[in-house]
Protein backbone atom coordinates (compact mmCIF):
# COMPACT_ATOMS: atom_id res chain seq x y z
CA UNK A 1 0.00 0.00 0.00
CA UNK A 2 2.55 2.36 1.29
CA UNK A 3 4.23 2.39 -2.31
CA UNK A 4 1.02 4.01 -3.81
CA UNK A 5 1.89 6.92 -2.16
CA UNK A 6 5.04 9.55 -2.44
CA UNK A 7 5.79 10.50 0.73
CA UNK A 8 5.85 9.25 4.45
CA UNK A 9 6.04 10.84 7.94
CA UNK A 10 6.70 9.37 10.99
CA UNK A 11 5.03 11.74 13.74
CA UNK A 12 3.65 11.73 17.47
CA UNK A 13 0.42 13.33 18.76
CA UNK A 14 1.93 16.06 20.82
CA UNK A 15 2.31 19.17 18.56
CA UNK A 16 5.75 20.97 17.98
CA UNK A 17 5.77 24.46 19.45
CA UNK A 18 6.98 26.46 16.14
CA UNK A 19 4.90 24.40 14.04
CA UNK A 20 1.70 23.39 15.64
CA UNK A 21 2.15 20.32 13.62
CA UNK A 22 2.33 17.03 15.30
CA UNK A 23 6.24 16.17 16.65
CA UNK A 24 8.19 14.25 14.08
CA UNK A 25 10.16 11.03 14.77
CA UNK A 26 13.45 12.92 15.43
CA UNK A 27 12.35 15.16 17.59
CA UNK A 28 10.50 13.02 20.06
CA UNK A 29 13.23 10.05 20.49
CA UNK A 30 15.69 13.37 21.05
CA UNK A 31 12.96 14.53 23.90
CA UNK A 32 12.97 10.81 25.14
CA UNK A 33 16.98 10.64 24.84
CA UNK A 34 17.59 13.47 27.04
CA UNK A 35 14.81 12.60 29.82
CA UNK A 36 13.62 9.17 30.07
CA UNK A 37 15.44 6.77 27.55
CA UNK A 38 18.62 4.29 29.68
CA UNK A 39 22.23 5.14 28.36
CA UNK A 40 21.88 1.76 25.91
CA UNK A 41 18.85 2.89 24.07
CA UNK A 42 19.69 6.70 23.93
CA UNK A 43 23.32 5.45 22.24
CA UNK A 44 21.41 3.47 20.11
CA UNK A 45 19.04 6.52 18.99
CA UNK A 46 22.21 8.72 18.83
CA UNK A 47 24.02 6.76 16.21
CA UNK A 48 21.28 6.40 14.31
CA UNK A 49 20.79 10.22 14.56
CA UNK A 50 24.12 10.43 13.47
CA UNK A 51 24.32 8.30 10.70
CA UNK A 52 20.80 10.77 9.23
CA UNK A 53 22.96 13.21 9.85
CA UNK A 54 26.16 11.85 7.10
CA UNK A 55 23.54 10.76 4.91
CA UNK A 56 21.03 13.16 4.42
CA UNK A 57 21.48 17.05 3.77
CA UNK A 58 20.10 18.98 6.62
CA UNK A 59 17.21 21.31 4.81
CA UNK A 60 17.81 24.90 4.71
CA UNK A 61 14.46 25.68 5.83
CA UNK A 62 14.76 23.13 8.99
CA UNK A 63 18.05 25.03 10.01
CA UNK A 64 16.47 28.24 10.24
CA UNK A 65 13.52 26.92 12.39
CA UNK A 66 11.00 27.76 9.46
CA UNK A 67 7.32 26.22 9.82
CA UNK A 68 8.21 23.47 7.87
CA UNK A 69 7.75 19.57 8.34
CA UNK A 70 9.62 16.73 6.20
CA UNK A 71 8.50 13.98 4.51
CA UNK A 72 10.30 10.72 2.95
CA UNK A 73 9.43 10.04 -0.46
CA UNK A 74 8.56 6.81 -0.37
CA UNK A 75 10.49 5.95 -3.90
CA UNK A 76 14.10 6.31 -1.95
CA UNK A 77 13.61 5.64 1.42
CA UNK A 78 14.23 1.75 1.60
CA UNK A 79 17.23 2.06 3.20
CA UNK A 80 15.90 4.54 5.74
CA UNK A 81 12.80 3.18 6.68
CA UNK A 82 15.13 0.24 7.60
CA UNK A 83 17.07 2.71 10.14
CA UNK A 84 13.79 4.39 11.25
CA UNK A 85 12.46 0.63 12.71
CA UNK A 86 14.37 1.03 15.53
CA UNK A 87 13.68 4.43 16.28
CA UNK A 88 10.10 3.07 16.17
CA UNK A 89 11.09 0.54 18.37
CA UNK A 90 12.11 2.65 20.81
CA UNK A 91 8.83 4.65 20.82
CA UNK A 92 7.07 1.57 21.73
CA UNK A 93 9.79 0.39 24.53
CA UNK A 94 8.93 3.75 26.49
CA UNK A 95 5.12 3.64 25.61
CA UNK A 96 4.98 6.36 23.14
CA UNK A 97 2.38 6.64 20.24
CA UNK A 98 3.16 7.52 16.83
CA UNK A 99 1.52 7.59 13.80
CA UNK A 100 3.32 6.23 9.99
CA UNK A 101 1.62 8.53 8.00
CA UNK A 102 1.46 8.67 4.10
CA UNK A 103 0.32 10.98 1.76
CA UNK A 104 0.26 12.41 -1.55
CA UNK A 105 -0.03 15.85 -0.52
CA UNK A 106 1.98 17.26 2.03
CA UNK A 107 1.21 20.49 1.50
CA UNK A 108 3.45 22.92 -0.80
CA UNK A 109 6.89 21.83 -0.95
CA UNK A 110 9.88 24.36 -0.05
CA UNK A 111 12.76 21.87 0.02
CA UNK A 112 13.33 19.06 -1.98
CA UNK A 113 16.46 16.82 -2.44
CA UNK A 114 16.40 13.15 -3.82
CA UNK A 115 15.33 11.41 -0.06
CA UNK A 116 12.82 13.93 1.01
CA UNK A 117 10.85 17.50 1.18
CA UNK A 118 9.59 20.04 3.30
CA UNK A 119 6.63 21.35 3.60
CA UNK A 120 5.41 24.82 4.50
CA UNK A 121 3.18 24.46 7.65
CA UNK A 122 -0.07 27.30 7.28
CA UNK A 123 -2.73 25.72 8.82
CA UNK A 124 -2.34 25.35 12.73
CA UNK A 125 -5.67 23.52 12.63
CA UNK A 126 -4.00 20.41 11.62
CA UNK A 127 -3.69 17.21 13.92
CA UNK A 128 -2.65 13.91 13.82
CA UNK A 129 -4.14 11.05 11.67
CA UNK A 130 -5.56 7.92 11.88
CA UNK A 131 -2.52 5.72 11.34
CA UNK A 132 -2.50 3.88 8.20
CA UNK A 133 -0.27 1.36 8.90
CA UNK A 134 1.92 0.21 12.43
CA UNK A 135 5.00 -1.94 12.86
CA UNK A 136 2.47 -4.69 14.32
CA UNK A 137 0.81 -4.97 11.11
Amino acid sequence: MEHDFRYVRFQGRELAENTLFPKGIFSICHQLANEKMDEEDAALFFEIDKWFSEELPWPGPCKRQERVVCFFKTENTEEMIKMVRPMMWLLEKYNHPYYVVFTNTPGEIVYEDRWQVCCKVEDPEIVAVQPSWSPKD
